[in-house]
């Protein structure tokens, strides 16, 4: 007996009517145009950027937007279009970097988890209960300010602290599919645990916790943008959305305009993920 066969014509059919279904959502497409062009600014800042972002200028201090600035200039001079673009690099980055690895152990010790149950069980739930007992920024700001600012230190933190959401979420998804007749028939023809976990359980498993992963994705960038603003994420002059808020506080009523361009671009790419996350949420939600 193979392990996997061809997918029915009519389960093909229904993957392709979905797709269509989510493509036609002004929602998703909005949410998939923004971080596209997100991931473009990300990757490629100087062919956007009109300046170079640490350039000093001091007879353009604090400069009003305009047609040769078009976000204004900061207290140095420096162009503020091109430090918000050049800032896509340092967020989007933790929007992967902040996430991935919570996501990666998360996946597994929920699968394996939910999988044999018993004592393993029984430790998670107490190890679950004490670190969601306190508030998530709460405990990142600790393991940040025992480990020191910076961005590494701070997705050490938000992975020593966020994995146990993706853990819980997967062990309740692979308990509910346990319960169904390819893992018992599995169990029955000898398969291997490893086999039926990553190979069965998991892909089957895994859908409401990528649709959670677009989310959580969104709440990283807010998450290291109030980092760099407290001075524990990204360091000056880097170039991050929260290190330019916090910048420009002083000069809220002189010159509004550079808190408000890095605070837009955190709306926007949050909004990006989470209209993808529900777009995704409409195409992988089982239909009856």
């Amino acid at each position: 007996m193979t392990d996997t066969a061809a997918a029915p014509p009519e389960v093909t059919t229904a993957r392709k009517s979905r797709l269509h279904l989510a493509l036609r959502k002004p929602g998703f497409l909005v949410g998939a145009t923004i971080i596209g062009m997100s991931i473009l600014f990300a990757v490629m800042p100087g062919i956007f950027a009109p300046y170079d972002p640490n350039f000093i200028d001091y007879t353009a201090v604090r400069q009003a937007p305009s047609w040769e600035h078009p976000f204004g200039t900061d207290m140095l001079g420096r162009d503020s279009l091109s430090r918000v673009i050049h800032a896509y690099t340092v967020n989007m980055q933790m929007a992967v970097l902040a996430t991935v690895f919570a996501l990666t152990i998360g996946v597994t010790v929920g699968a394996l988890v939910g999988y044999y149950r018993g004592v393993a069980d029984m430790i998670f739930g107490r190890v679950v209960d004490a670190i969601i007992t306190f508030p998530f920024l709460v405990l990142v700001i600790a393991v940040v300010a025992v480990l020191g600012p910076g961005l590494i230190n701070m997705y050490i933190a938000i992975t020593v602290v966020g994995w146990v959401y993706y853990a819980r979420l997967m062990r309740a998804e692979v308990i509910a599919q346990m319960g169904n007749d390819y893992a018992s028939a599995g169990i029955v023809m000898g398969y291997s645990d490893r086999r039926i976990i990553f190979r069965h359980l998991l892909p089957n498993a895994i859908t409401p916790v990528v649709v959670y992963w677009m989310t959580d994705m969104a709440l990283a960038i807010l998450l290291g943008s109030s980092l760099g603003y407290l001075g524990l994420g990204a360091q000056p002059p880097q170039a991050e959305w929260g290190v330019l808020i916090a910048e420009g506080r002083n000069f809220i009523t002189t010159a509004w305009w550079l808190s408000l361009m890095p605070g837009i671009a955190i709306v926007l790419t949050g909004l990006g993920f989470s209209l993808i996350g529900d777009g995704l949420a409409d195409l992988l939600r089982p239909r009856g």
